[in-house]
């Protein structure tokens, strides 16, 4: 199974990350995990936390710390998708 692209990322309370998918799903992602593991611990950082960017399908910071599509879609849960009139948070 081949997973489906991130088109777009938004911050929530670190350090949970909302993610949309090329196949229109919404999911959360939980940051935490990875705190710990060398690169990742600048994530820690609200301000640095804030600054990641959807690119090319996947997510990622300024200081070269990513996530693949696939890592994000497998180890994130879905979310209620809002209603066409609700606009996105």
């Amino acid at each position: 199974m081949n997973s489906p692209k991130v088109v777009s990322v938004e911050t929530e309370e670190s350090p949970s990350l909302l993610l949309a998918f090329a196949n229109g799903e919404r999911r959360r992602f939980d940051v935490s995990p990875y705190w710990d593991k060398g690169i990742f611990r600048e994530l820690r950082d609200p301000v640095y936390f804030r600054r990641v960017k959807a690119v090319s399908g996947y997510i990622a910071w300024p200081h070269d710390q990513d996530f693949s599509w696939d890592t994000l879609y497998l180890e994130s849960i879905p979310v209620d998708n809002p209603s066409p009139t609700q606009p996105l948070a």
